[in-house]
């Protein structure tokens, strides 16, 4: 793969990093990671902050393509996508629709419920009375998270009616959409996915083992005692059934480039449940991305260029008359 990239070919490339969001310190962890390796390729790679530099200036300054290592808001929901394909710069991972899509946990759902796709029960909740309403619905425990936040951000586990308040405004903090799902009790797995259309593939599943089962922010990027698990140790005819799942969801949010989804296992069935796909997955070196990736045989430095020459527009730049 890396032979048959012409790396002069991809111009200038801003790195997108840190932005706005909650998720800003990850993302420039992110950033930097992939900035240093697009540089040990040989890429002409920059950094580039849209919290400190207009995003117009990458007209202006030059930018051939932009390699998009930020999360959450003005990031992975297709604000930033959708001015990349006004300005005419290609870009790495998901166009505008499916961005906004899966940064909206509802909207996900219902489409992958519409494709008859598994994902857990849910209530999408306005105000404590609601929350309360559904954790009667879906019963304990429950999990209560802002609709359009990611990495566990405003994420709580409610196990009580008594808890409900708290944890609906917290989410609301966040967000004032709140969603309420139906707690899967099992292993957690995750699998990303590289590619567009037919071509896509899934990479090897990671099954994650935080500690106290809690896989929250800091057990995500900072905790040493989170385990990894890769190979998952599932049958291998699980694995590919997941994967397959995954590689349905996929497409049915027309991604393109690369994600990652989050899936939990019923441990009395067996049955996998869909719970959100991430369209701009972070690339730190607690990332799950990289580690699937580097057990499929793709280091870190050859991920990042392939995500780079992968960079694209949903639509072609209008020709001048």
């Amino acid at each position: 793969m890396n032979g048959a990239i012409d790396v002069r070919a991809l111009g200038k490339v801003a790195v997108l990093m840190g932005g706005r969001s909650a998720e800003r310190e990850v993302s420039l962890m992110s950033g930097q990671g992939v900035l240093a390796a697009l540089r040990r390729r040989g890429v002409d790679a920059h950094p580039f902050d849209p919290a400190e530099r207009d995003l117009c200036e990458l007209k202006r300054a030059g930018f051939a393509r932009a390699f998009i290592a930020l999360h959450g808001r003005w990031g992975e929901d297709g604000t930033v996508q959708g001015l990349l394909e006004l300005l005419g710069i290609p870009y790495t991972g998901s166009g505008v629709q499916a961005c906004a899509v899966a940064i909206d946990k509802t909207l996900t759902k219902r489409l992958w419920q519409a494709e008859g796709l598994p994902t857990p029960a849910w209530r999408r909740v306005a105000s404590v009375a609601e929350a309360e309403a559904a954790l009667e619905a879906l019963g304990a425990p429950m999990i209560v998270k802002p609709a359009r936040e990611g990495s566990t951000i405003g994420l709580t586990k409610v196990m009580a009616r008594g808890q409900c308040a708290d944890a609906y405004r917290l989410a609301a903090r966040h967000d004032p959409e709140v969603l309420c799902e139906q707690f899967i009790a099992g292993p957690e797995v995750t699998c990303a996915v590289l590619g567009h259309g037919a071509a896509a593939q899934a990479l090897p599943l990671i099954r994650i083992v935080a500690p106290g089962g809690q896989y929250d922010y800091h057990a995500k990027y900072f905790s040493d005692a989170t385990r990894y698990l890769v190979p998952s140790g599932l049958p291998p005819e699980q694995e590919a059934a997941i994967q397959a799942l995954v590689l349905r969801a996929y497409r049915a949010l027309g991604c393109r480039g690369w994600a990652r989804a989050d899936v939990m296992i019923d441990e009395a069935s067996g049955q996998p449940y869909l719970l959100e796909l991430n369209t701009a997955p972070g690339m730190t070196s607690h990332s799950l991305v990289p580690m699937a990736a580097q057990a499929a045989g793709l280091d870190y430095d050859t991920l990042c260029l392939r995500l780079l020459a992968d960079a694209a527009l949903d639509l072609a730049p209008a020709q001048e008359p």
